[in-house]
Formats: structure tokens, sequence, C-alpha cells
């Protein structure tokens, strides 16, 4: 997959699907998954997909993808 991420004032392509750590917008744009849906899920308590990097939240996506196949629904 590819999305638009906004970098410093720059559109870009940017390949997701490889990358370990995504932000929140990338998470969306790779997921589809709206921004405050996953901000949501990121405050349950079996939340184990985030790192936290200085004042940023990251989403570990491997670990954010085997989250989303247990769930029945968001």
């Amino acid at each position: 997959r590819f999305a638009l991420v906004r970098g410093l004032g720059d559109v870009y392509k940017r390949q997701l699907w490889h990358r370990q750590n995504l932000s929140i917008e990338e998470t969306a744009a790779y997921t589809g998954i709206g921004r405050d849906t996953i901000y949501k899920l990121i405050k349950q308590e079996d939340c184990n997909f985030t790192l936290r990097v200085g004042k940023r939240t990251m989403i570990k996506r491997k670990r954010f993808e085997k989250y989303l196949e247990k769930l029945y629904a968001i």
C-alpha cells in the first residue's frame, strides 16, 4: 500500500507495509481506520502496540495487525 503522508509541508508517497512503527496518521492511512478510533483503541487496557517517542505515540505495526485480527468489531 501507498499512502499520502504530509511531512514538512510536502506530500509524498511512502511505503508503509515494511515499516516497523507508524505514526497515528500513517496507521489511519494504512488500515483505513479513522484517527479518532485509533486514539480510542490506544486508551484500551489491552493495548500493547504503542511506543512512546518523546511526546509522539507510534504504533507497532505488526502488533497492531495481530490486535485487529482478534477484534470482532471496532
